[in-house]
């Protein structure tokens, strides 16, 4: 059964346009009651800052309750604090209400199971075999009721900064942190500050439109201008949900998912501490697979999206993986993505070593990637064409071992996405034009 409404990350979409309705979001409340929780328990519910969360956490509230299921409202927290408090706290699941990096038009809803972990792909599918029945009203005794829970989130707070060494601060540091207006603009400050940091706030003054806004992980720029403006020693940037990161050096120069993956990886290698190979997906940097594999650290790639990365990890005994993006996932440190605890496996390095961001990831050499999307009539698997597979073997081939090529179809547009990776971006934009004129002649 192909799923309808979930993506790689629930549901989310347009607020006000089909899925993302307040009908919509009551029926899957009952769908997934059924689903998870049969026998009733409780949901835990939090949300990021946007103005819709306000009608969706409402309509997420009634449909639990007239299922049966109790809830637990805790309002703004990062996505990962949901996944660990409803692991933690006893909840049969939790629910984050967010889009994520997605302007505040947008919205969405994903669910984490009583593990902390993402739905699997046949728990999204028996939710949606539910979608299209009415919601469910159980008789008044049969009821669940709703409490608020907002003091919880000191318990994620304290389970952030117990992932550090014992004995570990963060005193001597001027950190800028740049919360998105998003869902981690109480906890994350104070997380920094309580470890002993002197902190410069961006991004923290929400007002339910402002979301990913000109600031945070997907719009660096803010930060990057204000460390070297403050002589800040570094700056931290999450999206929206707090999921996300990248980080800025001293010189305001941007570090991306794979070079900060690159200084927890190799930082636990020479400790002894790194389990199993590292997981990236298929567009990581040739860079950091080269320079992993030179320290003795098997590297593999999966398929873009979080969920798969978290797969082959598991797969193969891994811990660490990620996305260039800044979706980093520490595995024995929590069950998800988290931006926070990423940042602040990064501080612990610096803080240990007493070397600066900038040379912690000049280790890394970055291949310069150059991306064109094709727009295409129609959807296509690129690896179907002989005439595209005979391009891109002829682009391997001038390449060698000093470059790539991915050819992705989107999951969403009629559009293939070609990327060429070189040692030199003169030689990766001449292959990307090459090969991407044949695929606009060949479909």
């Amino acid at each position: 059964m192909a799923r309808k409404y979930f993506g790689t990350d629930g549901v989310r979409g347009r607020v006000g346009q089909e899925p993302m309705t307040v009908e919509f979001a009551l029926r899957l409340a009952s769908a997934a009651a059924r689903v998870l929780a049969p026998d009733g328990g409780t949901a835990l519910v939090g949300k990021d800052t946007r103005l819709s969360g306000y009608m969706f956490e409402a309509a997420l509230e009634a449909g639990f309750v007239a299922a049966g299921v109790d809830v637990s409202l805790i309002g703004p927290l990062p996505t990962p604090g949901i996944a660990y408090l409803a692991q933690k706290s006893g909840c049969k699941f939790g629910v984050v209400i967010s889009a994520s990096h997605n302007p505040y038009e947008d919205n969405g809803i994903k669910f984490f199971d009583e593990h902390g972990s993402k739905l699997s792909d046949e728990l999204e599918e028996q939710i949606e075999a539910y979608l299209d029945s009415p919601a469910l009203t159980r008789e008044s005794i049969h009821l669940g009721k709703a409490t608020r829970v907002d003091k919880s989130r000191v318990a994620y707070q304290e389970f952030c900064m117990s992932v550090l060494p014992k004995g570990t601060d963060l005193s001597g540091l001027k950190v800028v942190i740049d919360c998105a207006n998003g869902a981690a603009y109480k906890v994350a400050p104070r997380v920094l500050t309580d470890l002993g940091a002197e902190i410069i706030p961006l991004g923290c003054s929400p007002n339910g439109r402002n979301i990913n806004l000109r600031c945070g992980s997907t719009s660096p720029e803010l930060i990057q201008a204000t460390v070297s403006g403050v002589h800040a020693d570094v700056g931290i940037a999450l999206d929206g949900d707090g999921d996300r990161l990248v980080m800025v050096d001293h010189l305001g120069r941007i570090a991306d998912g794979d070079q900060l993956l690159y200084v927890i990886a190799s930082d636990r290698k020479r400790a002894g501490t790194l389990q199993g190979p590292v997981v990236g997906t298929v567009m990581s940097n040739l860079g950091l697979e080269q320079k992993l594999r030179a320290e003795g650290v098997e590297f593999l790639r999966a398929q873009v999206g979080d969920r798969y990365v978290l797969a082959m990890l598991k797969a193969h005994g891994g811990v660490l993986g990620g996305e260039t993006s800044g979706h980093l996932l520490c595995l024995d440190r929590t069950t998800t993505g988290d931006g926070l605890i990423s940042a602040l496996e990064v501080l612990a390095v610096m803080k240990r070593t007493g070397l600066p961001l900038a040379e912690l990831v000049a280790g890394m050499p970055k291949f310069p990637q150059v991306m064109i999307n094709v727009r295409v009539r129609e959807r296509i698997d690129p690896s179907q064409s002989p005439a595209i597979q005979d391009a891109v073997r002829r682009v391997e081939q001038g390449l060698g071992s000093s470059g790539r090529v991915v050819l992705r179809a989107s999951g969403t547009e009629p559009v293939i996405r070609v990327m060429i990776e070189a040692e030199e971006e003169a030689v990766a934009s001449r292959y990307a034009k090459e090969l991407a004129e044949v695929v606009r002649t060949a479909v």
